[in-house]
């Protein structure tokens, strides 16, 4: 009986792009064909480009140090390191530099996991069973940063994982505690800027003093923080 090698990181050769700055990929997962198979929807598309793969969480941190992607695409259960431990030491590895957006793989049958990589930092997850369509978007809204993916999971997350209050009020003023209910409510930035007649750099200003103040790394964290504190009911 054979056995099959173990996984190797590649870095994969980008594809050209009629986009000017294509959003840059890493996939992560110990199944070769889980990879292939994201890699040939996610190259469809113009705007994006697979940079590299990886079979572990430890090759996953160590080419998204080398290739610096714009989104890591990481199964949550991987030889070596798991895709929540790999999330936390590729953020932390950014330094100073803009970190790249981590979207965890599940089958979302054991949400622990899930929520364990949102509080790590993972922007979000996808679903393994999720539409080619589903996958590409969930990248784009990864790569912009100011959604929340799948505000519903999310919600229902921090429901079961609700803990002790946490002073989050007090941190912030009130046009910042607006804003974050309106985050927590699944609103883009162009939504809340509708909704609260301000313009789209002002709430940009407003969510990156939430992130600062609530010591938050992203703003799906920063929405589970005010899930997990009781600042907004699930």
């Amino acid at each position: 009986m054979t056995t099959d090698p173990p996984p190797v990181s590649v870095p994969v050769p980008v594809p050209p792009s009629t986009a000017d700055a294509p959003i840059r990929i890493l996939i992560a997962d110990d199944e070769s064909l889980v990879r292939s198979g994201l890699r040939v929807i996610l190259s469809a598309e113009p705007d994006l480009a697979v940079i590299g793969e990886a079979g572990t969480g430890a090759e996953a941190v160590a080419l998204a140090r080398s290739l610096r992607p714009d989104v890591v695409l990481t199964d949550v259960r991987m030889p070596a390191l798991d895709g929540i431990q790999a999330a936390r030491r590729i953020l932390d590895a950014a330094g100073p530099a803009p970190a790249p957006r981590v979207v965890v793989i599940t089958t979302f049958e054991n949400d622990d996991y899930v929520y364990d990589a949102l509080l790590a930092g993972a922007s979000g997850f996808l679903l393994k069973r999720s539409r080619p369509a589903e996958i590409v978007q969930a990248v784009r809204l990864a790569a912009v940063g100011d959604t929340l993916m799948f505000p519903e999971a999310v919600r229902e997350l921090a429901r079961r994982h609700r803990r002790r209050p946490e002073a989050v009020a007090e941190r912030l003023s009130e046009r910042e505690r607006e804003v974050l209910r309106l985050m927590a409510a699944g609103l883009e930035n162009a939504e809340i800027a509708k909704e609260m007649f301000l313009g789209a750099q002002t709430v940009k200003t407003y969510v990156a003093n939430i992130l600062a103040k609530l010591d938050a790394r992203n703003r799906t964290h920063a929405v589970v923080i005010a899930y997990r504190s009781g600042f907004v009911n699930p």
